[in-house]
């Protein structure tokens, strides 16, 4: 008796993939047809300001398995995978970015795994092929989202990611411009795990992501998807009372015993510090009601402007 093989859609969200898309497909086409009886490829173009779209009718025309969308805007990388996740069309749907750095060729050993139980599988790299710093602020954006899905048998989170196309329910209603996809996918499961794959050197273009986008992500996972920075303001405000009541103690203990006060120095340190908790915490409050704003003007999580005619998948 034999096991039937997957059917698999793969998600691309394309943002300057000129140079980069017909390779991706061309080796996605050798790679797919050996590890799934069907396979669609479906390429989201986040409004890219090169000749992508272009590129993608072409290759639509050429790969009866590839389907295109053109967003009307750029809507970010999230954003635009989470379009090509609800126009997949079978069981298991794969997210790969179109710059070549994950391997189509990998593919096959996230499926593997998604066998034997699993839900979500992340490839994550063996190196990583960014800078220390570059590396380290990702890493810990990482370690960030992870915290805040409250999955604790992964902690590698990639871009390169297998699915169930089920665990979409999950999320069917969702409609808000911040998107996190893998805090979406935490809604329908608990059952994830990574591989260890070989992610190969970006050769072509530069990395769209910097640091302040780094920065902007880990903000928008914490405030957009957790409580935990209002827990922490709580928990600042409850230590700035104890540390005032101490000073207080501190203050007639030492009128009593010493018969004064050595004034300024210790007023302005207290200020400071009282000061500085209230600032923080405001700010942590100005973050969420920035997230309330925008979820009340009910931007759309993306638009759809045009999308290459239907076709079978192969």
């Amino acid at each position: 008796m034999t096991n039937a093989r997957p059917s698999i859609s793969v998600v691309v969200p394309v943002y300057n993939g000129e140079q980069t898309l017909r390779t991706l497909v061309a080796r996605l086409a050798a790679a797919l047809p050996s590890i799934a009886d069907q396979f669609e490829v479906i390429l989201v173009n986040d409004d890219s300001p090169d000749q992508s779209w272009p590129l993608i009718i072409a290759l639509h025309e050429e790969y009866p398995f590839v389907h295109g969308i053109q967003l009307m805007r750029n809507y970010g990388q999230h954003n635009a995978t989470l379009c090509g996740v609800r126009a997949a069309h079978y069981e298991i749907i794969v997210t790969i970015d179109d710059d070549l750095q994950h391997p189509p060729e990998e593919i096959h050993k996230l499926t593997e795994k998604l066998a034997q139980g699993y839900d979500v599988v992340y490839g994550y790299p063996t190196k990583l092929p960014h800078s220390f710093v570059r590396n380290f602020f990702s890493r810990a954006t990482k370690r960030i989202l992870a915290f805040v899905m409250g999955v604790k048998t992964v902690k590698e989170i990639s871009a390169f990611r297998a699915f169930r196309a089920g665990l979409r329910r999950a999320f069917d209603n969702y409609q808000n411009a911040g998107v996190i996809l893998d805090a979406l996918l935490s809604w329908g499961t608990t059952r994830f795990t990574s591989v260890l794959v070989d992610e190969e050197p970006r050769t072509i273009g530069e990395s769209n992501y910097n640091f302040i986008k780094l920065v902007h992500e880990a903000f928008l996972v914490l405030t957009g998807y957790s409580t935990a920075p209002l827990k922490l303001a709580s928990y600042l405000g409850f230590s700035a009372t104890i540390f005032g009541i101490l000073s207080f103690l501190y203050v007639i203990s030492s009128y009593f015993i010493r018969g004064s006060i050595d004034g300024f120095t210790f007023l302005a340190s207290t200020i400071l510090i009282f000061s500085g908790v209230q600032l923080f915490t405001l700010g942590i409050f100005g973050e969420y009601l920035a997230r309330i704003f925008d979820r009340s003007m009910e931007q759309p999580t993306y638009v759809i402007g045009e999308t290459t005619p239907n076709k079978e998948a192969d």
